[in-house]
């Protein structure tokens, strides 16, 4: 029952650290289900045959790119989270502080037990006192967030490049009315035609910057919040089963 209670433990450990990548799949399962009924009623097709500045096609492509560089950046989280979780396997064993002698090569390869090894360096090269952590954790932070803002730059060049589209469409839509003749009709029939272009352009590209805008955004939302709990857990792990250990061997007081 104990062996049954502690696998039971263990799996709900690790669901956090495996679902993010479940939940973008998820969510991306979706997105291409979307794109399928746009492209079943031939929406996508009419957005891109409509749009002569290919504004909205350009946006498509950085889509594309940003959700594989998002699906990179998950899996990367993802594996961090695993190493997080054997780690603490590691230490939590009752002969788990011999895991952090010898600059602790028995801890699992990753960016958390690299940071792991930097307090063990740290507290060998400490004569005594308590072990600082901070600007560890900091370094950390910043290695584990790691190109993740490269979503929230997107997302805004997304959102830029709609209205861009915008501008360009009302450009075209208003061109005409400059030379606009009302007594010549086929020239009216002409500039009717060049305003509704401008008009298709101007709300293509716009529907497209905002929707990419948006999925980027949640994409990058989910990837930073488990990017926060891979750094919460690292924290509490060396909190609660390193430094204690660390400092005892220094012979810190309590």
């Amino acid at each position: 029952m104990s062996a049954i209670g502690a696998e039971t433990a263990l799996s709900g450990t690790a669901t956090p650290e495996r679902g993010v990548l479940l939940l973008w799949m998820i969510f991306t399962g979706l997105s291409v289900f979307a794109v399928f009924l746009l492209w079943r009623y031939g929406l996508i097709h009419l957005m891109v045959a409509s749009d002569r500045t290919y504004i909205s096609s350009l946006i498509a492509v950085l889509y594309l790119i940003t959700c594989g560089h998002c699906f990179w950046r998950t899996r990367a989280i993802a594996r961090e989270g695993e190493v997080a979780r054997g780690c603490r396997a590691v230490l939590s064993m009752p002969d788990g502080a011999k895991a952090l002698g010898a600059d602790a090569r028995g801890l699992p390869g990753g960016l958390v037990s690299d940071h792991i090894r930097s307090l063990v360096t740290k507290a060998r090269a400490q004569a005594a006192g308590r072990i600082d952590q901070t600007l560890l954790l900091r370094s950390l932070a910043d290695r584990l967030r790691g190109s993740n803002g490269f979503g929230a730059f997107v997302s805004d060049t997304l959102m830029k490049l709609g209205l861009l589209g915008t501008i360009v469409g009302f450009i075209i839509m208003l061109a005409p009315i400059a030379t606009l003749d009302a007594a010549d009709k086929a020239a009216m029939k002409t500039s009717m035609g060049l305003m509704s272009d401008g008009m298709a352009v101007a709300m293509y590209t716009t529907l497209a910057g905002l929707i990419g805008s948006i999925l980027v955004r949640i994409q990058y939302y989910m990837l930073d919040a488990a990017t926060q709990r891979v750094f919460s857990d690292a924290v509490m792990l060396t909190e609660t089963h390193v430094t204690p250990v660390l400092e005892s061997r220094l012979g810190t007081p309590p």
